[in-house]
């Protein structure tokens, strides 16, 4: 079965990743592409502007013009972008994956309301590779439950708007969770100053932000003798623009439910 895919977003670094990955996938279907309503890019070959040569598409600057064009889309806008243009596809049948960070609990509360009636998937990072560590990092907390300090670091480009990575902070929940903790309770985002003897059941995160860094992110265990570390580095974007559209063909055969990449991968 051909999936047919719509991407938001079209005129930015990741929507020009995700139309390259959509062309090139099996089984997939590139067929709408939408910007904001006051783009100048409006009229476009999205195939042009993404460095793909004329493929018929052409931008538009409203979703509900396009509804009618595609099985799934995919969006990685902004948290209220995001939610609005669920709303619409749940009333037409349609699914989304979903890579946009930085949602407050209330709009996650939002977002798990539309998938009664919406099949989602939503994921912090689409990569296959980020992934697998998830499923290694979970293994490697139960494993070192016991006198491990657990750090976390994360780098990404200058533009990237919010802190830690929401890469960074699913990894900080799922070594928390391994080890029965509440992240909410046991993050700590920065240290100055004098700080005192750490205290062994933090989970610490350092942020890096500059240049072109598509996006770094290790997390150490760390004890007397001995730092086992887990690193994924992303070299393009493509790495997760293949993955959302892995997962854009595996949603279609949902109506409803709340995904995320574990489930599609079956890392479960």
């Amino acid at each position: 079965m051909t999936t047919r895919i719509a991407i938001t977003g079209a005129a930015g670094r990741m929507g020009k990743a995700l139309i390259e990955a959509a062309v090139a996938a099996g089984g997939a279907d590139f067929t709408a592409a939408i910007v904001r309503p006051e783009s100048s890019l409006i009229g476009a070959d999205a195939g042009e502007l993404a460095g793909l040569g004329k493929l018929g598409v052409a931008l538009v600057g409203n979703l509900a013009d396009v509804i009618n064009d595609f099985d799934v889309l995919i969006d990685f806008t902004a948290p209220q972008a995001t939610l609005d243009n669920i709303a619409l596809c749940a009333q037409h049948g349609k699914q989304v994956v979903i890579g946009t960070t930085g949602f407050s609990e209330d709009e996650k509360q939002q977002l798990n309301k539309l998938a009664d009636t919406a099949a989602l998937c939503v994921a912090s990072n689409f990569s296959t590779g980020v992934n697998l560590c998830f499923k290694l990092l979970d293994v490697a907390a139960r494993v070192l439950s016991n006198g491990y300090d657990v750090e976390i670091v994360e780098a990404h480009h200058r533009h990237k708007v919010d802190s830690p990575s929401g890469t960074a902070l699913r990894m900080g929940e799922v070594v928390a969770n391994a080890l029965d903790r509440d992240l909410g309770k046991v993050a700590v985002y920065g240290r100055e100053g004098v700080i005192g003897v750490r205290d062994p059941q933090t989970i610490g995160f350092a942020t890096v932000r500059g240049g072109d860094v598509v996006g770094d992110h290790t997390v150490s265990f760390m004890a007397d003798g001995e730092r086992i570390e887990i690193t994924h580095k992303a070299s393009s974007r493509l790495a997760f623009a293949n993955g959302a559209v892995r997962a854009a063909s595996w949603l279609q055969q949902r109506d409803s439910g709340l995904f995320d990449m574990q489930d599609v991968l079956e890392l479960r």
